[in-house]
């Protein structure tokens, strides 16, 4: 037997593990209560397909995040510098901008969205 300490959302619990052959035992210890199943997460929402004249332009995710706002729609024309879409990321709101000028091809994110870093979350044109 393993004596462990183990933290669950800063509760620790001392447990006992006793190794085992693989075999089932012959009579079960009585189990303790099991909690109620978790709902299934969401179905992650697709990002909105990408308009045939998507621009050579990308506006990638700097850091992995949710998205948080869509500041231009396609079609609005943007300088240098301009904000296009904001990631929220540690608590942070973190605007991507646009690296030229140009006009907005795509978006391809939804409010909401999970993205990773370099995530592709428009174009421009």
């Amino acid at each position: 037997m393993k004596n462990y300490t183990i933290t669950v959302n800063g509760t620790a619990y001392d447990v006992t593990v006793e190794e085992g052959n693989g075999a089932a035992p012959a009579a079960a210890p009585k189990a303790a209560p099991k909690a109620a199943p978790k709902a299934a997460p969401a179905a992650v929402k697709s990002a909105p397909a990408a308009s045939a004249a998507a621009g050579s332009v990308k506006i990638e995710a700097g850091a992995a995040g949710k998205v948080f706002k869509i500041e231009k729609k396609v079609g609005d024309a943007v300088k240098k510098g301009d904000t296009v879409v904001i990631v929220e990321a540690m608590k942070m709101e973190i605007p991507q901008v646009a690296p030229a000028d140009g006009t907005v091809a795509s978006i391809n994110v939804n409010v909401g969205d999970m993205v990773e870093a370099g995530a592709l979350l428009a174009s421009l044109k």
